[in-house]
């Protein structure tokens, strides 16, 4: 059974906590160990007279049950006061639930000044000034947990509470504002929209429904969302008589109703409204930035004379995205010269002023190289490819980089023709959107050079009813919890997005400030891609002295923006040949890659050159073995129903790990070391003589070549499919 929910240690204030909803949740809270800050003026329902007798006997009632609890009769106006008392009391505040209310109902045409303003400044002003108090006391100590109480009349509207109603959907928009400012500081701010017999509603209720709603009906809600396990932040939710149920905003598809070049008429809205107010295929945006994204698209198809797509967020009626799953995308091919590594890097902060970046920068130098991200460049376009792959339906302009995972296999050459083939490794159904993972392997004259896999979320495209998670995803890995082994700071410059955009990312987001601006910016942002290649060269540099033969791998997942001119700020920690990195941007702290590492080789293991003479030979045979799983991984999983593990040595050490999951989904392959069924041990070069068949695997096991923990039965299973599937 889970254990319950406890809040020892926490101090929690309730304003309007005399009667109602606000004693039962002071109650709830003592009775659970906080520490209970009890406000209430003991005022009457218009707000008028004061009294200190509420308050103190549910001080007295929670003290009586051996809880803490001290009484406050101020204004919830005088919001310092308040705040004041729970740092004089207990030392802190960590929990504001706001819930003081009164109630001046008249028909609109009766309601006077102060009618309004007395509302305004108990509901909406009040519940600002406590909040405001708390604030910098739960940004300081990272945590928070603030309530706001609206109400059915705020969402709704309801007949003789003009003013009621429009203070209480007010709060709405503060609390929405709060969530967004207080994330990063872990504060959580939600509203709810209660309904139960108290002062205020027997007003409006009859008395036997007012007997019926109990109070004791909504403090679970606000208890859950208060507590440190609940994720939940800029929520809305309407509870009562034991039900609670999440609101959320709807919007029609709409219908554009202008053309290029004409002006927009009344005329032509009166003829559109059925459309316009059609909420067939309706969208559900939760932010700013998916509200205006909207409109962007709407200048776009203006400009090229088309109207709205329907559904833009969503699956389209009568298709599965899961179906995309396999489909291939057209090989796309990618020439390019030295000026283009140089400009690359350029674009991720090398600099003249560097002696060690010129290898980079010069092309005469007489070991000029290109950066191992520059990896992801060719692989970019294969992201466009994905709108001709029936059953997706993207929107572009709701497409967010959500993670990147890079592997090299051999080193870039310096110029070229790279080729790449791309396909949908996996469709997830996140709810709020959908991801696709897009496997993306890149060859040069034939070999491979590098795989790419984009994680990439559609906003709003979600509710398909798809799975939730995949194996074929390649994951982050949080960083060891001590303080970093190293840390490299790097200014961006002012003009670093207008240079990298130069590689190939011609989103206007990144130049164009108007367009930024739609995106809810306040001025264009950093490729996120450009930060991966700020951090990846830190690590270089500080683990590998630039030697690009070191580089294996590095994954990512991109969290917040960064505006050029900032400074990144990348912390590593080493563990064996895996640095986990996280980067953040140094002046406002904020993280803008987690869950970060790079995988070095040990030695330089990948060269220039044929990947016969410098890299493992293996590498290429497991990367055509992957290739063959995402191909026909669900008749390799019914025909062998196992998991391997490799272990490929190098002169008496291990420098690879592989796993190879055939027992579950479609079947993966991933590198590094997971839970497996079998284990084999070999090395590089006798993996090589048995794959090509001149070394029998029997013999192999026998003269301690190839050593196998486990279920040795399964190896039978595994020379079938290396038969099957990795000649090279």
């Amino acid at each position: 059974m889970p254990a319950p929910l406890t809040f020892d240690g926490r101090v929690v204030l309730v304003t309007g906590a005399g009667g109602g909803l606000g004693r039962e949740y002071a109650l709830a809270f003592g009775q659970r160990g906080a520490a209970v800050i009890v406000n209430d003026l003991g005022g009457d329902i218009k707000g008028g007279g004061r009294s200190s007798a509420a308050a103190d006997k549910v001080v007295e009632e929670i003290r009586a049950k051996g809880g803490k609890a001290v009484a406050n009769y101020d204004s919830v106006e005088d919001g310092e006061k308040l705040i004041q008392t729970a740092l004089d009391t207990f030392g802190r505040i960590d929990i504001v639930v706001n819930n003081a209310g009164i109630l001046r109902d008249r028909s609109f045409a009766r309601t006077s000044d102060v009618d309004w303003d007395l509302i305004h400044r108990v509901h909406l002003r009040g519940s600002f000034l406590v909040s405001r108090a708390a604030w910098n006391h739960m940004k300081n100590q990272k945590f928070g947990r603030i309530i706001m109480t609206s109400s059915a009349a705020g969402i709704y509207g309801n007949f003789g509470q003009a003013n009621y109603s429009a203070a209480k959907l007010g709060l709405l928009g503060l609390s929405n504002t709060l969530a967004i400012e207080g994330q990063k500081y872990n504060i959580h701010c939600n509203t709810i929209a209660p309904t139960a017999g108290s002062r205020l509603t027997e007003t409006v209720m009859p008395p036997d429904l007012v007997q019926s709603l109990r109070a004791e009906y909504v403090a679970p809600l606000v208890l859950w969302l208060c507590h440190d396990a609940c994720p939940e932040n800029g929520g809305l939710f309407e509870v009562g008589a034991g039900w609670i149920g999440k609101l959320r905003w709807e919007r029609s598809l709409g219908r554009i109703v202008r053309q290029k070049n004409e002006s927009m008429t009344p005329e032509a809205v009166r003829d559109a409204w059925s459309e316009i107010c059609d909420f067939t295929d309706a969208s559900r945006p939760s932010s700013i930035q998916e509200s205006l994204q909207t409109l962007v698209e709407v200048l776009s198809r203006v400009e090229d004379e088309r109207g709205i797509r329907a559904n833009p967020t969503g699956a389209t009626a009568g298709t599965n995205p899961s179906s995309a799953v396999g489909q291939t995308l057209p090989e796309m091919s990618f020439s390019y010269t030295h000026m283009n590594c140089i400009l690359y890097a350029l674009g991720v902060g090398m600099s003249t002023r560097e002696p060690d970046h010129l290898k980079f920068l010069y092309e005469g130098h007489e070991d000029f190289s290109c950066l191992p991200t520059f990896g992801v460049i060719p692989a970019l376009s294969a992201m466009t490819g994905l709108g001709s792959v029936p059953d997706l339906n993207i929107d572009f302009t709701r497409l967010l980089h959500g993670e990147q995972y890079l592997e090299m296999f051999r080193a870039l050459p310096t110029s070229g023709t790279l080729t790449s083939r791309g396909s949908v490794a996996d469709v997830l159904d996140k709810g709020s959107g959908m991801v696709i993972l897009l496997d993306v392997h890149t060859y040069s004259e034939g070999e491979l050079v590098c795989y790419n896999q984009f994680s990439v979320f559609i906003v709003g495209a979600g509710g398909f009813g798809g799975k939730r998670t995949s194996q074929k995803a390649v994951v982050t890995a949080a960083p060891p919890d001590r303080a970093p082994d190293a840390v490299i700071v790097d200014q961006t410059s002012r003009d670093q997005a207008a240079l990298y955009r130069l590689s190939g990312d011609w989103n206007p987001l990144h130049i164009d400030p108007s367009f930024a601006a739609m995106g809810g910016f306040k001025s264009p942002i950093l490729h996120g891609l450009c930060s991966f290649g700020f951090a990846a060269r830190h690590v270089l540099k500080q683990y590998a002295a630039n030697d690009v033969s070191r580089f294996k791998s590095i994954k990512v997942r991109f969290v917040k923006p960064v505006y050029p001119g900032q400074s990144l700020q990348t912390e590593m920690w080493k563990e064996a040949n895996r640095i986990h990195i996280q980067c953040k941007v140094k002046e406002t702290g904020d993280v803008v890659l987690s869950g970060a590492y790079i995988d070095l080789h040990t030695d330089a293991s990948v060269s220039g050159g044929s990947p016969q003479t410098g890299g493992l030979q293996s590498d290429l045979v497991f990367a055509e073995i992957g290739r063959r799983i995402r191909d026909a991984g669900q008749e390799l999983v019914k025909k062998v129903n196992a998991v391997f593990g490799w272990e490929i040595s190098r002169d008496g050490r291990t420098v690879r790990e592989w796993t190879m999951d055939l027992k579950t989904g479609g079947g993966s392959l991933r590198s590094g070391a997971s839970k497996a069924d079998v284990i084999f041990t070999v090395s590089d070069e006798d993996f090589m003589e048995v794959v090509k068949g001149k070394l029998n695997p029997q013999k192999a096991f026998f003269s301690g070549k190839l050593k196998v923990r486990g279920n040795i039965m399964l190896s039978q299973k595994l020379e079938a499919v290396l038969k099957d599937y990795a000649k090279l």
